[in-house]
């Protein structure tokens, strides 16, 4: 379980000068992925490794790292943290920067552009282009860096979870043949310097801000009810993710009705 919405955030611990090297030292160990030094064979035996389980699991996975994917998921937090909502938030323009700067410059071709498509498992639609970062494995690594950094240092030791999670995600777009192993790097890479960069605008708000009444928490809980609409709506990404939207929209919808309770219940208070 996350911590509850009484953690202070006079309690948030800044990261140290040595954690933002990681981004850099994933990148520079990843050198030879994003090269594609060792491809497409290494691309081709993560694929075929994965290919034993259900692609509903990797489907799954892959939606955490899908806009409305993880707001559902973490649409708990309006009411058990919303101190932590706050904080993932702070880092998504962070990661939209970045992936969408390193797709417009960097017009890598996709596997199924390169690869003989009978060699490969593809789940989902086609894809064969924009490859370069892997966007899911970068919004995956930036929510969770930024939720993890928003967390104590004790309360960090019992999350390591979210890395978990985040690199499931980067692992299933190799999985569904989406992505090369290259892209899925440099995309954690950029994704947890998102979470950094947030985590340092989100330390310097006022308590005032992270509360159940702030703006932006109020402004969480519209893009969770627009979430719970796309869940609602079409297909996130996936066909195979009819059955995993169909419970992500009975959380998200119960995430609202708590969220709006508490706001009604704390108005009366107020009067």
């Amino acid at each position: 379980m996350l911590p509850p919405a009484t953690t202070s955030h006079a309690l948030a611990t800044p990261v140290s000068s040595r954690t933002w090297w990681w981004p850099l030292v994933i990148f520079i160990v990843g050198t030879p992925l994003w090269l594609q030094l060792w491809e497409p064979g290494l691309f081709l035996a993560i694929n075929q490794w994965c290919a034993p389980v259900a692609a509903e699991f990797w489907t799954g996975l892959s939606l955490l790292g899908n806009g409305w994917g993880i707001l559902a998921v973490t649409a708990p937090l309006l009411v058990l943290a919303p101190r932590l909502m706050v904080a993932w938030l702070c880092a998504a323009p962070f990661a939209v920067l970045f992936a969408r700067t390193g797709k417009f410059f960097i017009e890598s071709p996709r596997p199924a552009a390169v690869v003989d498509n009978a060699q490969m498992r593809v789940v989902g639609e086609l894809l064969h282009n924009v490859s370069m970062p892997s966007g899911h494995t970068l919004t995956a690594f930036a929510v969770a860096s930024a939720i993890y950094f928003a967390l104590t240092v004790a309360q960090r030791r019992r999350h390591w979870w979210l890395w978990v999670l985040a690199a499931g995600a980067g692992l299933s777009r190799i999985a569904v043949g989406a992505h090369w192993p290259g892209d899925v790097v440099v995309g954690a890479s950029l994704g947890l310097l998102s979470g950094l960069l947030g985590h340092q605008v989100w330390i310097r708000l006022p308590e005032k801000h992270l509360g159940h009444s702030a703006w932006g928490v109020r402004l969480a809980a519209v893009l969770v009810a627009l979430a719970l609409y796309h869940l609602i709506a079409e297909d996130l990404d996936f066909a195979e993710n009819h059955q995993t939207q169909r419970v992500l929209a009975v959380v998200t919808a119960v995430s609202l009705l708590l969220y709006a309770w508490r706001s009604v219940r704390l108005c009366f208070k107020g009067k």
